[in-house]
């Protein structure tokens, strides 16, 4: 395991090689910290990458040529140590690969590469999937980013906003037990902001299906401090909090998504399941500005 490093005028930014984890962005005028330290008593993760699958599975268990395999929620590369294969002044570039461990929980070859590019107040982070096997891989991806709720100590957790641009509401769909239900809610927005409390959390993450965020900013209403997360076209988003908790909020563009609660197990008919051609490269990113 090591830390890398990038800085520029902006901001100093650390990845762990384990997960290929963003574990911390700090402004270098301010010396706010804005991703969430980690605090085991709360929740021990920073920003974690999910591959191959992106929430949980029904019974933990799916189904692949009439074998059954058990993964653990958000898949297992969070949990893995990553190669970093590429490093400049202001760009990284991290790789797993499977292995005899991982074809034991998921038959199938492939080459996941993690990115890091800052540019000026901006990271550009970005996922790459590689098929190198014989038969068609599939896989789903997503980020878990937790942002610090407050940033600051003279602030509180309800002086937050979410901020939704050209958006009047949000339709999501409600969670059983980590699951997705086929009942829906309309979050009503006002001037296109979600105030935040703990309340927002009680029933779980805030679920939206079919490509409806692009963007979102997690924003105080006191001091104008926070991030912003733009990330077009990925079809499915998750905002996080841990229940009770008011010390961080996740923004989470997801290339998958939990299990529904009728789901069979069938990982290649799985709700939102990639399927990658042999010798093909799936790609995908999207930007965090920090202000």
């Amino acid at each position: 395991m090591a830390v890398f490093q990038l800085q520029n005028s902006y901001l100093t930014i650390k990845i762990n090689s384990f997960g290929a984890e963003l574990c911390s962005v700090i402004s270098n005028e301010t010396k706010i910290e804005y991703i969430w330290q980690a605090d085991e008593k709360v929740w021990a993760r920073h920003a974690p990458n999910l591959f191959p699958i992106v929430g949980k599975l029904k019974d933990g268990v799916f189904e692949y040529q009439s074998q059954k395999y058990h993964l653990p929620q958000h898949g297992f590369a969070r949990d893995q140590e990553f190669i970093c294969i590429v490093q400049t002044t202001d760009y990284l570039l991290f790789e797993l690969t499977a292995s005899e461990e991982s074809l034991e929980k998921y038959p199938f070859h492939f080459s996941l590469q993690v990115g890091y590019k800052l540019i000026e107040n901006k990271i550009e982070v970005s996922y790459s999937v590689f098929n190198p096997d014989n038969k068609k891989l599939y896989f789903s991806i997503g980020a878990h980013p937790a942002f610090n709720c407050p940033l600051q100590t003279n602030e509180s957790f309800n002086d937050y906003e979410l901020y939704f641009p050209n958006k009047e509401s949000i339709n999501i769909n409600l969670l059983n037990e980590g699951l997705i239900t086929d009942k829906t809610r309309e979050v009503n927005l006002q001037n296109n902001r979600l105030k935040v409390s703990k309340e927002l959390f009680d029933s779980d993450a805030l679920v939206c299906m079919n490509a409806q965020i692009h963007e979102v900013q997690l924003v105080s209403a006191k001091t104008k401090h926070g991030v912003s997360l733009l990330s077009n076209n990925w079809p499915y988003y998750g905002i996080w909090s841990k229940k009770g908790s008011e010390h961080f909020v996740c923004l989470e563009p997801w290339y998958g998504i939990a299990d529904n609660e009728s789901a069979t197990g069938d990982f290649i008919n799985k709700t939102g399941i990639i399927a990658l051609e042999t010798e093909h490269y799936f790609n995908c990113s999207f930007d965090i500005l920090f202000f």
